[in-house]
């Protein structure tokens, strides 16, 4: 079953003059566009939204639900990047509203990051009782990646792990980089050229025996960015934020391990720095 979840819904405004070249921008939230403002008790059926006109502000179609952010029934989790609550939309749903606008303006529609999947919580199966993770092979040997969203473009596999068998920063699931640069993942973003964003990341140790100096490397645009670490196997992980100007309408960004590592008790199993919580957004 394919969903969409929906946490923040803003509005960008360029306000445009056959006489000033100097373009004004605002931005705001559409009215209940963080979900904040539920539906009624008696308007919800478990999660399930009945009424068209049963969430504040908008208009629904099909099924959808009110959902809170955190782990659900079934060992699902829902990240929910700003606030608390967002709206999940089944096979063919929509939600909509109309908002008053002036003629001669552009607008942009933003909405839960940029980036898909960037917490990693779609990806392979992982069995229950395994704590191994699953390596997922570079695009040279498998086109069609099982990691939606990304693309595995290095010469060697990532790691896709758990929350369950190892120390990861938020929700379920997130990727450790195991083969030092030859070991990247990327994603191509749509963008505005010349606009502002700003790409914001966590990175930390697995929890799983690997020790020393690490260094994750990030790329968007013509901007770089090194975020050293130091692992002590002990669940520690730190945010990083790069800010870049958009050059193309499409943007890559790409992040590796700048070192190789191997884990400190067995010298044969390469490791790395995890990755989790990609997210990117304008910047007013």
């Amino acid at each position: 079953m394919a969903v969409l979840l929906f946490s923040a819904c803003f509005v960008l405004l360029s306000l445009v003059s056959s006489s000033v070249f100097a373009a004004a921008y605002l931005d705001e939230l559409l009215p209940n566009g963080n979900f904040e403002e539920g539906p009624n008790p008696s308007n919800l059926k478990k999660t399930v939204i009945i009424g068209k006109y049963s969430l504040p502000k908008w208009e629904i179609d099909g099924l959808v639900e009110y959902i809170s952010g955190g782990p659900q029934p079934g060992g699902f989790f829902y990240a929910v990047p700003r606030g608390v609550h967002a709206a999940r939309l089944g096979n063919e749903a929509s939600i909509s509203q109309s908002i008053a606008v002036k003629p001669g303006s552009f607008y942009a529609l933003t909405f839960g990051n940029l980036v898909k999947n960037g917490d990693f919580e779609n990806g392979p199966h992982l069995f229950k009782n395994f704590s191994t993770g699953v390596l997922i092979p570079p695009k040279q040997q498998d086109l069609i990646s099982p990691l939606p969203g990304w693309i595995i473009e290095s010469l060697k596999a990532v790691k896709y792990i758990d929350s369950k068998h190892f120390s990861v920063p938020s929700g379920f699931a997130a990727i450790e980089l195991v083969a030092g640069r030859e070991s990247a993942i990327a994603q191509v973003l749509r963008t505005v050229p010349g606009k502002l964003y700003e790409l914001t990341f966590t990175v930390g140790d697995a929890k799983n025996g690997c020790y020393g100096s690490m260094m994750v490397e990030a790329f968007a645009a013509n901007e770089t960015l090194k975020v050293p670490f130091q692992s002590h196997a002990s669940s520690r992980f730190k945010t990083a934020s790069l800010k870049f100007k958009a050059l193309e309408p499409r943007t890559r960004i790409t992040f590796y391990s700048g070192f190789y590592h191997t884990k400190l008790h067995d010298y044969g199993t390469l490791c790395g720095p995890v990755l989790d919580h990609v997210r990117v957004f304008p910047v007013s």
